[in-house]
């Protein structure tokens, strides 16, 4: 059964610094959710927040999975990863130092993954078959598009239920990014995912999300109900189309 998701008046900052404003969304099971912004308009501090890196001013996350409603807010971490939720963060965040499989394995540390270890390596080999060719290498020797594959690959040895995914483009030259989106739709229909997925590319990012949520300032400036509603957005179209 998937996942859902629903954020209720959340206000989130760094000390005197608000960055997210009475922010209110929802992601239903199965949905694939961009949340759309430019650097600094609150997008990685709400996926801080879900995760419980960052403890809400005010406001609820409620996650449901496997049909029980979980609030998330005052939840730990690693509480939270163990519901069946895991991230794709901005910048990758790998071991260097470690093989591919070392870093993939290092996914696998909640109860119901490690069960599954084996059976989600293998999947992972299969949707990624560079990593399988490469996986004594070290991850620092490797491309970004490829340490890329392993994020996700390390979000997938966690057997999640709903993935977020943070700013997957960065870094990465514009055919590693079609084909990083590609991927991350592909994991999405192959495992039954919920995603919601914080990204600047819109051109990228809706050719897989079923809507989205544009942030401005911290706030929920635009809700699309289809790409096409996105794209007619004139918000969206000034900020991102240059129209």
């Amino acid at each position: 059964m998937a996942a859902s998701l629903r954020i209720e008046d959340l206000d989130a900052g760094y000390g005197a610094v608000r960055a997210l404003d009475g922010v209110s969304l929802a992601v239903a099971p199965g949905e694939t959710v961009a949340l759309l912004g430019t650097n600094g308009n609150g997008k990685t501090t709400l996926m801080r927040c879900i995760l419980g890196l960052l403890r809400p001013a005010r406001g609820r996350i409620l996650a449901t999975i496997d049909g029980q409603s979980v609030e998330l807010v005052g939840r730990s971490p690693e509480e939270i990863v163990d519901l069946g939720i895991a991230i794709v963060p901005e910048g990758r965040r790998l071991f260097p130092r470690l093989s591919v499989e070392e870093n993939l394995l290092l996914g696998a540390y909640r109860r119901t993954a490690r069960a599954a270890l084996r059976r989600n390596l293998d999947f992972c080999y299969d949707a990624f078959p560079r990593l399988k060719e490469r996986r004594s290498q070290p991850v620092g020797s490797m491309s970004g598009g490829e340490q890329q594959m392993v994020a996700l690959g390390r979000a997938v040895m966690c057997a999640p239920k709903m993935l977020l995914v943070d700013e997957p483009s960065v870094g990465l030259a514009p055919i590693l990014v079609a084909r990083t989106i590609e991927k991350i739709g592909e994991l999405k229909e192959r495992l039954g995912l919920t995603v919601l997925m914080a990204e600047q590319n819109f051109h990228q990012a809706i050719r897989i999300a079923d809507r989205g949520y544009v942030l401005v300032h911290g706030q929920v400036a635009f809700q699309g109900d289809s790409p096409a509603a996105l794209g007619d957005s004139e918000l969206v179209r000034k900020f991102y189309l240059g129209l």
